[in-house]
């Protein structure tokens, strides 16, 4: 399950900071005083003082690697990747995860802020997108994979509210133009997640009424659904069937999000779920070995695999869960770049591969050099050309966040930020 990938399905996730829950903060109980009655061996023990509410930088982290996987994942084409750390899983509990700490408050006005701060940078990217392929001559209503006419007009509006697959051409341009004739594709590939979470969150109140009444029974009923519908024994054709195999394939890891934020995963002594989650993730691997899809272990293209993987990997990451309020060790010289990832993952997951093919005409104009003339030269770079895509995207995606991050902010309702790493401004300078 490609999604029209050429590389695989792409792995993203609507960045969210997880704050520690303020109200499950304890402050310290009071001692006995003078004149209380109490005896000293009465006395309490202080409590722990309070953890401060934040961002849970576990969490933050989890993101950020997440993120630099599914960019080296879409460059190189790694199929061994999605097996090393399942970007999709991980991000949809995660995202679970915050969902049911928000649904405190009334569920509509929840679903409401979470749509309002994904759909501004959908606009954008769209707006960008859509002209470039008007310009290059895409016309809906004669596209026959659309089927012409009037709906695939309506389609367009997936562009502005993703409740089905915006449409796109598989084919445009030519194949000797600045970019491939599959730029469309590969671009509109991160749109298939944001209409996943889309459901996700209107689903989540549903959800999460189930989970809090059947618990198990719910965490588990993805991955029996992923059993019907991922494995050809029921067949939904075309996007419905997309859309329906990824709620599915995804779904136990969203509700894993709400078994973490309720504690449920902490009441299951560790190596029972370790042990349980690692028989269910040699099912998956299993599974996969005998259902080999064209980029052989890449677990994007086996749901069950995927499914059964990503749910196993998701309960060991989140038992182990530390909660940190900052990064630990050595792991601290990367709190900016985590900070910054996670502020504006929505930006960089909707534009690195638009980003990845631009590094191809940057690079190609290194053929024009005088010294490229030599064949040893020109071997050369035909031999690192990935790794010089890899080298130059970080700065276009670091570009990008500054063009267009600030949108991020506003779809908050934030002051905008150009690049909000979590240095303070001044925050160097002595007092006077």
């Amino acid at each position: 399950m490609t999604h029209g990938y050429t590389t695989g399905q792409p792995s993203y996730e609507i960045p969210r900071q997880r704050p520690t829950d303020p109200e499950s903060a304890t402050g310290p109980l009071d001692a006995a005083g003078p004149g209380t009655g109490a005896r000293p061996d009465d006395a309490q023990p202080p409590a722990p003082a309070p953890k401060k509410p934040g961002r849970d930088r576990y969490l933050d982290l989890l993101r950020s690697i997440a993120l630099v996987r599914v960019v080296v994942y879409h460059l190189f084409g790694w199929a061994w990747l999605t097996v090393l750390f399942p970007s999709m899983g991980v991000m949809f509990a995660l995202a679970g995860s915050l969902m049911a700490r928000s649904l405190k408050r009334p569920a509509l006005g929840v679903i409401r802020g979470r749509v309002r701060r994904l759909l501004p940078p959908m606009w954008a990217f769209g707006v960008v997108a859509l002209a470039m392929m008007f310009a290059g001559g895409w016309n809906p209503t004669k596209d026959p994979d659309l089927g012409g006419g009037t709906w695939s007009i309506v389609e367009l509006l997936n562009y502005l509210v993703p409740v089905g697959a915006p449409p796109y051409p598989w084919h445009i341009g030519s194949k000797s133009g600045l970019l491939e004739d599959t730029w469309a594709v590969q671009a509109a590939g991160p749109l298939w997640y944001l209409r996943a979470y889309l459901w996700f969150v209107v689903a989540s109140p549903l959800l999460l009424w189930a989970f809090r009444r059947v618990p198990w029974a719910t965490v588990l009923a993805p991955l029996a659904l992923t059993a019907v519908v991922g494995t050809g024994l029921v067949t939904i054709p075309g996007e419905t069937g997309n859309a329906v195999t990824d709620f599915a394939v995804y779904g136990g890891c969203w509700v894993l999000g709400f078994a973490h934020n309720d504690g449920l995963l902490k009441k299951i002594p560790r190596y029972l779920a370790v042990s349980l989650s690692a028989l269910l993730m040699a099912f998956g691997l299993w599974w996969a070995s005998g259902h080999l899809g064209p980029d052989g272990w890449d677990l994007n293209d086996i749901p069950l695999a995927q499914a059964a993987w990503s749910f196993g990997f998701v309960v060991i990451l989140l038992q182990y869960s530390p909660s940190w309020q900052e990064l630990p060790g050595k792991l601290a010289r990367w709190d900016k770049l985590v900070t910054l990832s996670n502020n504006r993952a929505v930006t960089i997951y909707l534009w690195h591969n638009f980003l990845i093919m631009a590094t191809v005409p940057i690079i190609d104009l290194a053929y024009d050099l005088p010294f490229m003339e030599n064949a040893r030269a020109s071997a050369a770079l035909d031999l690192t050309y990935n790794l010089w895509m890899f080298v130059l995207v970080w700065p276009l995606i670091g570009l990008t966040v500054l063009a267009l991050g600030w949108i991020e902010d506003l779809a908050a309702k934030r002051s905008p930020r150009l690049w909000p790493n979590g240095v303070r401004r001044g925050a160097g300078r002595r007092r006077s």
